[in-house]
């Protein structure tokens, strides 16, 4: 059966991301010894709070190198709302650099009038690279959950792989290049679609390991 290593970097919603991912059809492991990490199939960061926070809490457990290394390996790896945007350079949101293996930027959701701050809800998806693995059976215009103020900014846009709409502001939901990839909303509240997304990421990784699907 397909394994993943949740990063527990005490940011979180862990419980509710093994459980969609269980769900999906893997088993999980919440860990930050490098050790379960390099013997699991793929690797979830999930996250919810703030970004200065969660980039302390991974300097504290000495896990800013290993995320580095694990991502270097090709290994599947999915982030997920805070689990996203640390993965970029910085965030306006605080002073702490992010991890830098996305380029690019967190930016602020500017107010203005009719539209909330948190973005948070239900809302519709734009896929802009609508053949991704990840997207299997799911379609432009599915509703996920949201909970977010900032939103990323890749300095690349042909790693978005969709967008939402909020307002007048049209931003990047989620991305992905090569084995990276990650989601602003959070699959694991976002019902069937979402557990289509954790089936799909599922899926990668046994495409990738041949062997998990015998």
């Amino acid at each position: 059966m397909t394994r993943i290593a949740v990063i527990d970097y005490d940011m979180g919603n862990l419980h509710s991301a093994c459980k969609g991912l269980e769900k999906a059809g893997a088993t999980t492991v919440v860990s930050d010894n490098v050790a379960d990490w390099q013997s699991a199939d793929g690797i979830v960061l999930p996250g919810v709070g703030a970004f200065d926070p969660a980039m302390q809490h991974l300097k504290d457990r000495d896990l800013i190198g290993p995320i580095h290394d694990i991502v270097a390996t090709g290994k599947p790896f999915l982030g997920i709302c805070v689990g996203l945007q640390v993965l970029f350079d910085g965030s306006e949101e605080g002073q702490e650099p992010g991890l830098g293996i996305i380029p690019g930027m967190i930016r602020r959701f500017q107010r203005e009038p009719g539209i909330t701050i948190p973005h948070m809800g239900w809302n519709q998806l734009t896929l802009t690279q609508p053949e991704h693995p990840l997207w299997q059976h799911v379609n432009t215009d599915d509703w996920v959950y949201f909970v977010h103020s900032f939103y990323p900014e890749p300095a690349d846009t042909t790693m978005t792989a969709a967008t939402v709409t909020h307002g007048s502001q049209t931003v990047t939901a989620a991305v992905a290049k090569d084995n990276v990839m990650a989601v602003q909303f959070h699959p694991e509240k976002s019902s069937t679609v979402g557990l289509q997304i954790l089936s799909n990421f599922v899926a990668v990784i046994q495409q990738q390991t041949p062997a998990l699907s015998r």
